[in-house]
């Protein structure tokens, strides 16, 4: 087909599918492959299609100073594309036959509609798209994860639309269950940022120690989730704040603990308030500063970790790794001179 009636092909499949209520962005074909033969946008690895899966957050959506959390495992990443349920069988009927009647009227069809029309349509595997099933399944097509759409690993779902009936789980690997629901939750967590209380206010001494604390209103528990309508499927991934971790942004200090793990207390707070009268005592969460800063200041950074789990439809359940959220204060720290008489 001419470039410029392969163009027009294009426009006119994306005026269709917005007409009929579809996608735009997969207004092409789907060859054997299950790529995509012509597209309005995107790369060559295939169709773009926006998922169904959606989303509700409990607390915060927008966190002040806040954001997403930060995976601790290296061996652990979000799902870069899935199959999922997508239309209903006189929906998928419309969709191609509007594409394959359009692209014949201006004159040609790319390669592949030959196969798709004896794959979906001619009997092999399918007849008529199975039109006569409409009630009784679904096609499931591949989806890419928006948020990860460039990345290689988006590529790994290439398999062609496949029908799947009510209440049957496809064998396939990346099919979307609670689990792949859960993953996406937890990569649309956001947690609010690590804002430390200190005191002495202000200034730090040297040697003299620094108390960090955050009390149990300052962060809350934070859920997002994760469902596809109409299928019955969800998840729920909950992140329950856990730890903080103190790096005074210096070698010329000394954490407490040592370790500058400060742990969560009973009631949910970390650490300890400074009290008037404590100035020299080990605070259960603090820094010491061995040297002064001179005309700057030291970085502190707070990390605060967050332990995930999650839950979902069907009874299932499981943990995530655990994911933190930094910030860093800055800490001028002096140094008193005193004279001995």
């Amino acid at each position: 087909m001419p470039a410029v009636t392969r163009r027009a092909a294009v426009a006119a499949l994306t005026f269709a599918a917005c007409i009929l209520g579809m996608h735009p962005a997969v207004a092409g074909d789907f060859g054997s492959s299950g790529d995509q033969k012509s597209k309005t946008s995107g790369d060559a690895s295939g169709p773009t299609l926006e998922s169904h899966v959606s989303f509700e957050v409990k607390g915060d959506s927008k966190p002040k100073d806040g954001g997403p959390i930060t995976s601790t495992s290296v061996d652990w990443e979000p799902p870069a594309c899935w199959y999922e349920p997508y239309w209903k069988a006189k929906d998928f009927k419309t969709y191609l036959e509007a594409q394959w009647s359009i692209y014949e009227s201006v004159g040609g069809s790319p390669e592949g509609i030959a196969d798709a029309k004896d794959r979906y349509k001619g009997g092999h595997p399918y007849k008529d798209f199975n039109a006569d099933k409409n009630s009784d399944g679904m096609w499931w097509v591949a989806v890419k994860n928006p948020e990860m759409k460039d990345d290689p690993a988006a590529k790994a779902c290439n398999r062609d639309p496949f029908w799947v009936n009510n209440g049957e789980n496809p064998d396939v690997p990346q099919a979307i269950d609670t689990k792949t629901l859960a993953g996406l939750a937890y990569q649309r967590t956001k947690v609010p940022g690590t804002k430390i209380s200190e005191a002495p206010a202000g200034k730090s001494t040297v040697n003299l120690p620094t108390w960090i604390w955050l009390d149990k209103a300052t962060f809350k528990t934070v859920s997002v989730t994760a469902s596809l309508p109409g299928t019955g499927l969800w998840a729920t991934t909950t992140a329950k704040p856990v730890s903080l971790h103190l790096d005074p942004g210096t070698d010329d200090a000394q954490t407490s603990p040592a370790s500058g793990e400060c742990t969560i207390n009973d009631d949910g707070s970390i650490g300890e308030p400074y009290a008037k009268g404590k100035a020299k005592e080990t605070p259960p969460c603090g820094v010491t500063y061995l040297r002064s800063s001179g005309d700057g200041s030291y970085a502190l950074k707070a990390t605060l970790t967050w332990e995930i789990s999650w839950k979902g439809a069907g009874g299932t359940a499981g943990d995530l790794p655990n994911g933190t959220f930094a910030t860093t204060t800055q800490v001028p720290v002096q140094e008193i001179q005193s004279v001995n008489r």
